[in-house]
Order: structure tokens, then C-alpha cells, then sequence
């Protein structure tokens, strides 16, 4: 039998494949953009301004804590000597202050397309009810400001296809071997007989040898439908809830990299959640009242194009940076010590080595 008369090649979905549902008009197969959410059914009340803390500062940092830090960063590196941490002394501790204002958009996206699956005896629903609308479908998420995809199967869009992969025959043909006599090319001899001027004893000579993926059966399983012959159909709507987060941080001219700053947390001064945000009023430095002004406006103007504002969070944290001077030998070297953590940066410790691993 000439395999490619059984085993046809596959096809893309037919056009007639999927049916027309009233609200999912143009929806496609492998989905198309996200959908804009309705419009609220009644007035949103004006966001209002959160309170302000009375305390706008944290202690400074103890130089006991700062050696013990700065001995605890020598001991992790593999390369560092402990002796410039643990017989430095200490001659100056400067601190940095550094405000880090955050703003956190949570939201709700949504897109759909005509997905399928192999049938399982599902009841084909398709146009038994309306179906409901995109966003009239319930979807909770798990938990606000955490990211999450859910896939839902919108009800009354099931109809039972035969496979457009295998033809409804539930086997294709092997890509391996391409069918024929379920035999490949020798991987020993590279399909020659021979190896090293003598009869391959992999293959017997023959250069070929039996097809280990299919079995020597020249045809697999239809991986589109599993062996089942037919396929649900349906429409399928993916729920994307995204935190969309932006900071800004108030440098002080520390010397320290900002960059160190995202692996830490700071005294939390200030935190409003609500629907739609209000801007941060009267805080002690302006440029994070500036900063609460404009990402509040450009968060408020970007995301509800596309998807539903479900809630809204500012903080302000106030992160520790303190700037140690210390001398070890004779000379003068810096060290920083940052965040809740008591992280340290110290670029250029006095006492490395170079680690050769073999």
C-alpha cells in the first residue's frame, strides 16, 4: 500500500470548521488582541487621599551592626580574607536616606479564540443557549497584585469536528521513517553497510535499520486528536490578571549603585490602596510627590485601553544606606551597608584572591 495514499498530509483547520457565535465575531484560531472591558454600570467614586505618617524616619544604623555585617559579606565571598572585616576599624558611618516610591496597577485582560481538543464524549453544546458574553463570564483571581492566566471554555460554543490533522483516521504517518518499510538510515554507518571498511554489524550491511519512534509500524498516533478520530471545538477565553509596577527612587549621592536597591526592603512609611489612586500630597520631599503625580496619570491613561483596573497600590519606603569608613593597614577603604536586610556593597575589598577551580 503507498503510504502516503493512507496516511494524507495534515491540513490546517478548515475555515467552515468553526461556527459563528453572536459577541465573538471575528475570533480565530490561536486568538486574536484583548478585549476592551464594558464601561462601569455606574459612577466610580473619586480616589481620596490616604493618610500621612507622622514619622518620616528610621534610626541610624549601629556601628556594631554594620561590623557584623560587613564580617558575615566576607565570609560568604569564596575569595575574600577575613581580615580586613574582622581587624578594620571603623573611622566614619555617613547615612543616606534613600526614598523608594512604588505605584502597582492590578489588572484584568481578557482575549478569546477557537481552540479544540480530542473528544472525549463531552456534550456538544453549541447554540443550545446564547453564550455569554466575553467579559459576562465569571473569573475570580487568586490572590490582588499577583500575576495569573486562567483558560475558560465559554459555555454553548461546543460543536464535535472530525480531525483535520489525520483525516479523522487517528494515525499519521511515521516523520522518522516516512512510512515505507518503518526502516531508517543506520545511524552507525550513516546508511553505507559498511564502517571502517567492514560490513556494519549495527544494520547487517543493509544500511537500514527498524525505526525505533514508531516501532517498525511506519505510523504514529495523531498527536491533534490522540487516536480519537474527532475533536470538541470550542471557544476558549484566556484571563490574563497582571501587576503592572513601576518605582522611583530619590538618589542621595550615597555612591552606592540604585541597582543594589531592588534586592532589599526599606521602613514602609506610607501605603494606599484603592480602585483609582489619589496623588501622594504634602510628603516631605517633593520629587516623590512628583513622582506619585506622574505615574499615577500615565497608569491611569495606558492600562484601562485594554483591560479592567481591578485595584491600585502606592507605598513610599524609606531604605537605609550607610556609607562606612574604615581602615585596615594603614590605608582607607569604603563599605556600604543597606536595606531591612543589612546587605553590604564593598566594590573594592582590600584582600582578594584569585580561586582557580580544576
Amino acid at each position: 500500500m503507498n503510504s502516503a495514499a493512507a496516511f494524507p498530509p495534515p491540513s490546517a483547520p478548515p475555515a467552515n470548521m468553526f461556527g459563528n457565535v453572536p459577541g465573538y465575531e471575528g475570533t480565530v484560531a490561536g486568538g486574536g488582541g484583548f478585549l476592551p472591558p464594558p464601561m462601569p454600570a455606574e459612577p466610580v467614586a473619586p480616589p481620596q487621599p490616604g493618610p500621612v505618617p507622622d514619622d518620616w524616619n528610621i534610626p541610624s544604623l549601629a556601628e556594631d551592626v554594620a561590623q557584623e555585617a560587613f564580617k558575615s559579606f566576607a565570609s560568604a565571598q569564596c575569595c575574600y580574607s577575613k581580615a580586613p572585616a574582622t581587624d578594620g576599624v571603623i573611622t566614619n558611618m555617613e547615612p543616606f536616606n534613600t526614598y523608594r516610591y512604588r505605584i502597582e496597577t492590578f489588572t484584568e485582560s481578557r482575549s478569546t479564540e477557537w481552540a479544540h481538543k480530542p473528544y472525549e464524549g463531552e456534550p456538544a453544546d453549541f447554540y443550545m443557549q446564547t453564550a455569554p458574553r466575553p467579559w459576562e463570564i465569571q473569573a475570580t483571581p487568586p490572590n490582588l497584585f499577583k500575576d495569573h492566566t486562567e483558560e475558560i471554555r465559554v459555555p454553548f460554543t461546543s460543536s464535535i469536528k472530525e480531525c483535520h490533522t489525520c483525516h479523522a483516521t487517528g494515525m499519521m504517518q511515521c516523520d522518522d521513517c516516512k512510512g515505507g518499510t518503518a526502516c531508517k538510515e543506520c545511524w552507525v554507518c550513516n546508511g553505507s553497510g559498511t564502517r571502517l571498511e567492514e560490513r556494519c554489524n549495527h544494520c547487517n550491511g543493509t544500511g537500514r535499520e527498524r525505526c525505533d519512534k514508531c516501532d517498525g509500524q511506519a505510523s504514529l498516533e495523531c498527536e491533534t486528536c490522540k487516536g480519537k478520530r474527532q475533536l470538541l471545538t470550542f471557544i476558549q477565553i484566556k484571563v490574563e490578571w497582571v501587576n503592572h509596577v513601576d518605582d522611583h527612587v530619590v538618589q542621595q549621592n550615597s555612591g552606592l549603585n540604585v541597582d543594589d536597591l531592588r534586592s532589599v526592603s526599606g521602613k514602609q512609611l506610607y501605603k494606599d490602596s484603592q480602585y483609582l489612586l489619589y496623588p501622594l500630597m504634602g510628603f516631605p520631599n517633593p520629587a516623590i510627590s512628583e513622582a506619585s503625580q506622574r505615574l499615577i496619570q500615565e497608569h491611569q491613561a495606558k492600562y484601562p485601553q485594554s483591560s479592567r483596573v481591578l485595584q491600585q497600590r502606592q507605598t513610599v519606603e524609606l531604605i537605609p544606606i550607610t556609607k562606612v569608613n574604615y581602615k585596615w593597614k594603614g590605608d582607607t577603604h569604603v563599605y556600604y551597608v543597606y536595606g531591612n536586610e543589612n546587605q553590604v556593597s564593598a566594590d573594592n575589598y582590600p584582600a582578594t584572591c584569585c580561586c582557580v577551580i580544576l
